[in-house]
């Protein structure tokens, strides 16, 4: 790194940070970023399906997303009598920012016009201060929108694929693919080339749209259009199997990718020599006017350079592979050498790419008749032709015999090209856990035996994720669960510190007491020490290192102690009329707080050799009394009272004028060009260049300045700069909690005077107090500066941003977080002195790190103890820590039999050396560890006899060869398609064993399955073993499918394997188990779920669905029963089974074991395809749970009392809720419920009663329970009221987006039912005010709904 020169062209490797993150109501369909007139950033436009749009764009007063405008079109009328829409409503925006479009139900266009400010109608251009008014120069920048539809304009168009706008034309010019009348690949025969494209021209005032170009007879699967930039212009069209470059009044040019485009459509091709891919999946980007980068389905990145001829019209493609990566789903450039792929199937990744200094020159040959060839052929043959003169085809310039008819086209030959290759290198990966496709709950195998007595289980979760070469399985743990290295008993501690000497290792361990001080050194091994120059007789109240780590401090309730190893340099006792009870320092200051709420600052002086503390003086008032006090020591720079000129955006009002070729410009004359016929405009929206060299300011070291902050017992916070204590900045009303902290120096402007709303009686009340504050330097080099501040039962934590007005340039942003903080109840040592009490009552519970295993961040100690990580990357990540109980004190310790580790004291009088565990990333949702397998997983299940996974994994070739049916058997034959035909693949399976300890594959348990036999389901069952033993066993059962295509009969297998302990291979412990065959036989149909039920195997062969009984390893039929199309879920409870049908809904069948009959009960007789399903039980009620394609909850219940279930023939929809995520996998687990007795007691009823978790398609987690009526009652109260509360970003309503969504006209109403946590939890993240205003409007306290979630909090905190 050090020795690499950057410049333009070869930037520095960087890291994407997240700034800030907004959870929506609603799945984002499309957006686009768009320039309105007068702003200094830009705004995005968000769709939402079916069809609405959102503009926003970010707040810099409040650092946060405003809505600007909303639009909705779907209104039934709209719909045209459709109910299904499977179009996703695509937003565009122009490339010059007068207008986007959006179109709906793949048949409407809605246009949104934008004001275009003209200096004409404008003040002068100095008036024009961006930002000074909030809604820009008064006049909102979005014109009313209307709808266009496109059957009018054509009658054929319908059925949108993709638009676009083009480049280059003088009025917004709109492209779009579309199909008018669909096929499919098993029509082509009759039917194909069904694609065709329009270009319209969108004239805003008047609302006229004249088509200007069409091109019909496109290849039927064309999957997008990419318009391209001037001086070419035009736009290219991409298919499955070619690519055609296509511009008004210049024929196509297309070539075919692969054999297959040779059959399949009849648009005259160039086949493109050497080149075997396929374009469906593929993403694409421009990184330069023309060359593009293609990412394609298998993650290869290919880089795609067109060739111009002199007409300025494209004559040839070159494909250059550069790299091979993840499998992209959106692809984008960003700041001109680095390349972010985004994607849904693995990790997604920020690229930089740098053009190689070789290149290969090419001559783009134009394929004249022959008659001329003759006198170019001597000056082109040492260069490489591309082309070969065969390929000419009817629409081709090239078929034009007459000289003088040339001469109008132009000569196409041109010299040479160079073709630049580029280097593409990784430079950021962001962590992905999704598909969840399959969960299982297993055991982590290193756990302290500390925590072993526990009665709750301790549990991770193991998911598959990914597909193909990027699949992986994920390990999740939700809780920290710390390596204890040592435990020592210590009764009566009430503070901790660990300092250094000299060096990064720590030297002593001081402990506080109520009659003394304990001062341990810890070197090889840990013991007291005596005479050192340390304070022993009474209490610390703090101690730290100054001076670089080479002096100790000690500040005890009476005075001041500096040291330098044990030996004393200075003691100063200080007599302020009452004792000091806390004290905080940033190296070279120190400050202290007595009981009274006077404050005293120290500075370290080194003159000379000579070390001294000396006092400082300062002007502080010591009315109202400070309460708590922090330093701080910034080096984010954002402490400051200046805006650095990168920072401010405002772009330069003068556009450079462009430098502007020799060419003749007939289209810009006739179309316009950029500039070129214009109204004279006010040039706010021309995007600031980047400017060159932009990433040195992140080069840039910042000074670091010191800053000392004080709360007083009015609730002000007040920043002074250090030394000269200047008062900066004021916050009043701190407790309030309010979203956004500003500085009260500054008058206050009108439309922020509601925030301070009158404080009154709330803040006299004792829980509001300030307790203690903490400000940190988190982040990338400290560039994200924290304030926490810790009340009596709650915990606010802001963070800095930017601001540009004001004395300080920043403001204060509330982060929202879960952590639910409760003080320790009766942790304070009984203690007559009044004293000692006021010191244990500022002991510090918000402790910063450094270096823990290489992470910095907080520990909140408490009740509910939490580690607080922010990392380079930028997303503040909170990890509980429940194992332990309550923690009452948390330090770093770093030393060497426990290197980066810390220490802790728990409520147990336990004083306990750790070190984090490295084998998870803490800088996740969860503590995570991701395990490649470089295969695509499907089924992953636990043994719980053996400790190890079975996991079900695919791996797939390109393969040559299928089965036929021949009459009355099927055979293999094996086809040869050539060199340029993409062969299908074909999926290998296999079952594996994974061991938990080293997340690798036991060595020899791989067992590959026959070829062409798929999984469909896999097990771990408990059936009953008649023969030598009896019992229930578990087994790991499997069943399969062999796929040879629609003509042949599908016919499975059920395999069934014993996990046996066998005698390990030397020097290799994992091998102690493996696979044994119980069963493995044919099936007359294919066995597409599989269960067990008292004892006996379940399994759906076909149509039907067989209960079998395992005797002397083999089944023996036991019953059966006729099911609807397609059984691919069963489970069982007692001798009842819960079975999904793919198209038929749910079905709930009873087993009588003495009757040996199998019957049905009831079922759904509403149609629904169904995903998975699960059951939800409360003590004595069960119901069924299920979520279905169309990402919904429902949940059934059996009640054959009611009247509309036809006497229990008709599962009931008891409750239902709208996800909008897919859900592929649940599985259950009992409430969590903790040792002690008055937890039990707490939770009457909940040990009974289970949880039913989730894991979504798209990487979510989640859960679902049921709570008892009153607190139902009182969250649905909380929940109507928060639904309409506050503003939700991008203007989404939660109950629209919550509420049950069904393609099919359904004849009831939705159930409802469910409370959506998402919006409950966000009550905690309100301003005390805004508490106590939605508390009042519901008849309740704060504190009730606050027990009521953390209660829900405390019984789901599993993992």
């Amino acid at each position: 790194m050090r020795n690499e020169k950057f410049s333009d062209s070869r930037p520095p490797k960087m890291k994407v940070e997240c700034l800030s993150q907004f959870t929506l109501f609603g799945n984002i369909m499309s957006i686009q970023s768009v320039n309105l007139a007068n702003s200094p950033r830009d705004a995005l436009l968000i769709s939402f399906s079916d069809a609405k749009l959102s503009v926003v764009e970010y707040d810099p007063e409040s650092h946060d997303l405003k809505t600007l405008s909303l639009h909705y079109f779907e209104e039934e009328d709209i719909k045209d009598g459709w109910t299904q829409q499977y179009h996703i409503p695509l937003v565009r925006a122009d490339p010059e920012n007068r207008c986007a479009v959006m179109s709906i139900y793949g048949k409407k266009l809605v246009v949104l016009p934008f004001k275009r400010e003209n200096a004409i109608e404008e003040t002068d251009i100095v008036d024009v201060k961006p930002m000074i008014n909030p809604s820009h120069s008064g006049r909102a920048p979005i014109l009313a929108s209307y709808m266009i539809v496109l059957k009018d304009l054509n009658e054929k168009i319908d059925n949108i694929i993709d638009i676009q706008f083009l480049h280059g034309y003088y009025e917004p010019t709109l492209l779009i693919l579309y199909e008018p009348v669909k096929t499919f690949p098993g029509r082509v025969a009759v039917r194909t080339d069904t694609c065709a494209m329009v270009a319209i021209s969108i004239n805003i005032q008047q609302k006229v749209h004249p088509v200007i170009w069409s091109v019909s007879n496109l290849p039927f699967d064309c999957t997008q259009a990419v318009p391209i930039k001037k001086p070419l212009g035009g736009t290219l069209i991409f298919s499955v199997n070619a690519l055609i470059y296509l511009n008004q009044s210049i024929p196509p040019y297309g070539v075919s990718l692969n054999s297959i485009a040779d059959s399949s459509t009849s648009f005259p091709l160039k086949p493109q020599d050497d080149l075997k891919i396929s374009l469906d999946c593929a993403q694409v980007s421009f990184i330069a006017n023309d060359k593009l980068v293609v990412s394609l389905k298998g993650g290869e990145l290919y880089v795609l350079t067109l060739f111009a001829d002199s007409m300025r019209s494209v004559r040839s493609f070159h494909f250059d592979k550069a790299a091979s990566s993840v499998l992209t789903t959106c692809i984008c450039v960003c700041e001109d050498n680095y390349l972010f792929l985004g994607s849904r199937l693995g990790n997604s990744l920020l690229l930089r790419f740098i053009e190689k200094d070789n290149y290969q020159v090419i001559t783009i040959d134009d394929n004249e008749p022959t008659a001329k060839r003759t006198k170019t052929d001597s000056m082109s043959e040492p260069e490489k032709r591309l082309d070969s003169l065969n390929d000419c085809m009817a629409s081709d310039v090239l078929d034009i015999k007459d000289v003088d008819e040339l001469e109008v086209y132009g000569n196409e030959r041109q010299t040479s090209m160079q073709i630049t290759s580029y280097v593409f290198e990784v430079c950021d990966s962001l962590l992905n856990l999704g598909p969840c496709g399959n969960i299982s709950v297993g055991e982590p195998v290193f756990l302290s035996e500390e925590f072993s007595a526990s009665s709750e289980l301790d549990l991770e979760l193991v998911t598959t994720s990914g597909f193909g070469k990027n699949g992986a399985l994920c390990v999740l743990q939700r809780t920290i669960r710390p390596q204890v290295v040592t435990t020592f008993t210590l009764p009566g501690c009430s503070n901790m510190w660990t300092v250094c000497k000299n060096d990064e290792k720590h030297a002593f361990l001081i402990l506080s007491q109520e009659d003394g001080t304990l001062i341990l050194q810890t070197g090889q091994e840990i013991n007291e020490v005596d005479n050192t120059g340390f304070s022993t007789q009474g209490p610390t109240v703090y101690a730290c290192n100054l001076g670089n780590n080479k002096y100790i401090v000690q500040v005890t309730p009476a005075g001041v102690r500096l040291l330098f190893g044990i030996q004393q340099l200075q003691h100063i006792p200080l007599d302020l009329g009452s004792p000091i009870v806390h004290a905080s320092s940033a190296d070279p200051y120190l400050a202290l707080l007595a009981a009274d709420g006077q404050v005293v600052t120290l500075t370290l002086r080194d003159t000379k050799g000579l070390v001294r503390l000396v006092v400082t003086k300062s002007n502080l008032a010591n009315i109202p009394p400070v309460v708590s006090l922090c330093l701080y020591r910034d080096v984010s720079g954002l402490f400051t009272n200046k805006v650095a000129d990168e920072f401010t955006n405002i772009p330069e009002q003068v556009p450079e004028p462009e430098v502007r070729n020799d060419v003749d410009n007939e289209d810009d004359l006739l179309y316009g060009d950029d500039i070129a016929f214009e109204m004279p405009t006010i040039a706010t929206n021309v995007k600031p260049k980047s400017s060159k060299m932009w990433w040195r300011r992140y080069m840039v070291e910042v000074k670091p300045t010191y800053w000392l902050f004080l709360v007083r017992d009015n609730s002000n916070l007040e920043i002074y700069s250090m030394p000269e204590f200047r008062l900066s900045y004021i916050v009043r009303n701190l407790a309030l909690g309010q979203k956004v902290l500003i500085d009260s120096l500054e008058s206050v402007p009108m439309f922020m005077s509601n925030m301070s709303l009158p404080a009154g009686d709330n803040l006299s009340q004792r829980e509001y107090e300030i307790k203690e504050i903490l400000m940190v330097s988190l982040g990338n080099h400290g560039c994200r500066p924290l304030l926490l501040v810790r009340m009596e039962n709650d915990l606010y934590i802001y963070q800095v941003f930017r601001f540009s007005r004001g004395n300080l340039k920043m403001r204060f942003k509330k982060l929202n977080h879960n952590i639910m903080y409760k003080p320790t109840q009766g942790s304070n040592i009984e203690t007559e002195n009044s004293d000692f009490y006021a010191l244990q009552d500022r002991v510090p519970y918000m402790r910063y790190f450094s270096n823990i295993a290489g992470y910095n961040g907080v520990f909140i100690c408490g009740v509910n103890p939490h580690w607080l990580f922010l990392t380079s990357r930028g997303e503040l990540r909170t990890h509980p820590m429940l194992i332990d109980g309550d923690i009452l004190s948390f330090v770093m310790f770093n030393n060497v039999n426990c290197p980066q580790g810390f220490l802790y004291y728990n409520k147990k009088e336990e004083l306990r050396i750790c070190v984090l565990p490295t084998h998870l990333s803490y800088d996740a949702p969860w503590p995570v560890r991701k395990v490649p397998l470089r295969c695509t997983p499907h089924f992953v299940t636990y043994h719980l006899e053996s400790k190890t996974y079975c996991v079900v994994m695919s791996t797939a070739e390109p393969s040559t060869q299928y089965y036929r049916f021949n009459g009355e058997d099927k055979e293999l034959t094996i086809e040869d398609r050539g060199d340029r035909f993409p062969y299908p693949p074909q999926e290998q399976f296999s079952l594996v064993l994974f061991s938990p300890v080293s997340w690798e594959v036991i060595p020899n348990t791989k067992i590959e399955l026959d070829e062409w036999e798929h999984v469909t389901c896999l097990k771990n069952v408990s059936l009953a073993y008649e023969g030598t033993r009896s019992g229930l066993k578990g087994y790991i059962a499997v069943g399969t499918n062999y796929n040879y295509g629609e003509d042949i009969t599908s016919r499975g297998r059920i395999l069934i394997y014993d996990i046996i302990e066998v005698v390990p291979e030397p020097g290799q412990p994992l091998t102690k188990n493996r696979f044994k065959t119980i069963y493995a036989k044919d099936q007359k149909g294919p066995v597409t779920a599989i269960s067990q039920v008292v004892g006996f195997l379940v399994s759906a062969v076909g149509q039907k669905i067989y209960i079998w009984q395992l005797k002397d390893n083999d089944l023996v039929g036991v019953a059966f029963i006729d099911t609807q199309i397609y059984t691919h879920q069963m489970l069982s409870i007692k001798s009842l089974i819960l079975v999904a049908d793919v198209y038929k809904s749910v079905s709930l069948l009873r087993f009588q074991e003495e009757y040996r009959t199998l019957s049905l009960v009831s079922r759904d007789f509403r149609p629904c395809e169904v995903y998975t399903i699960e059951f939800l039980i409360d003590n004595t009620t069960m119901g069924f749970l299920m979520s279905d394609s169309e990402k919904n909850l429902v949940l059934y219940m059996y009640q054959p009392e009611a009247r509309e279930s036809c006497g229990g023939q008709r599962l009931l929809r008891k409750a239902d809720f709208h996800l909008g995520q897919s859900v592929n996998t649940f599985f259950r687990i009992k409430c969590k419920i903790g040792d002690s007795l008055e937890e039990q007691k707490q939770f009457s009823g909940a040990d009974r009663r289970q949880i039913t978790m989730f894991a979504t398609l798209d990487g979510g987690l989640g859960y679902i329970m049921a709570v008892p009526e009153k607190t139902y009652r009182r969250l649905l109260m909380l929940q109507n009221v928060l639904v309409t509360h506050g503003s939700h970003t991008a203007g989404l309503n939660p109950k629209a987006f919550r509420t049950y969504r069904s393609w099919r006209k359904l004849q009831a109403n939705p159930a409802r039912g469910i409370i959506d946590g998402e919006l409950v939890w966000s009550f905690l993240h309100l301003s005390l005010s805004e508490k106590h205003e939605v508390s009042k409007k519901i008849g309740t306290k704060i504190d009730e709904i606050i027990d009521d979630i953390s209660d829900i909090q405390k019984l789901t905190a599993h993992f």
